[in-house]
């Protein structure tokens, strides 16, 4: 079984409320749920966190490592701001994927900037709930052979 750590980072528990026209209106619990049936469909094991705590998020990290294949991780904020998040990453070498529900090149300036992308394998953003499942689509697709030596 192929084992996925999916990360939500700080004020997504807020999804379905806040700002619906920039996040749209799914909850996070609506987006795990359609996460999880397609993970079955897949043969993926998930596994979730959500967490507005830097620190917890670093933590859950390091020790994803001893179980997970890789991580699926939408950082909000933290995207622009967490080296310590980067370095977590890039230090337990699992592959990553970085999720966004908006299209953070339409959006501030200060959004363009990510500390993560360059830890991770690729990024996907703008398509709301359906970033995440792309993601999940492309490493249920090329798990085998991205992830090879």
């Amino acid at each position: 079984m192929f084992n996925v750590f999916v990360i939500h980072g700080p004020n997504l528990n807020l999804l379905g409320v806040r700002e619906p026209e920039i996040y749209g209106s799914m909850t996070l619990e609506e987006i795990n749920r359609m996460l999880q049936e397609l993970a079955e469909e897949l043969e993926i094991e998930l596994r979730f966190l959500q967490s507005n705590s830097e620190g917890d998020i670093v933590t859950a990290i390091q020790e994803a490592a001893e179980w997970a294949d890789a991580l699926i991780i939408n950082a909000g904020a933290y995207t622009h701001t967490s080296l310590a998040i980067a370095d977590a990453i890039q230090g337990v070498r699992l592959p990553a994927i970085e999720v966004h529900l908006s299209n953070i090149y339409a959006r501030e300036a200060f959004r363009h900037q990510s500390f993560l992308s360059r830890v991770c394998l690729g990024q996907i953003c703008g398509f709301g709930a359906g970033s995440y499942l792309l993601a999940l689509r492309a490493l249920g697709e090329y798990s085998p052979t991205l992830f090879s030596d």
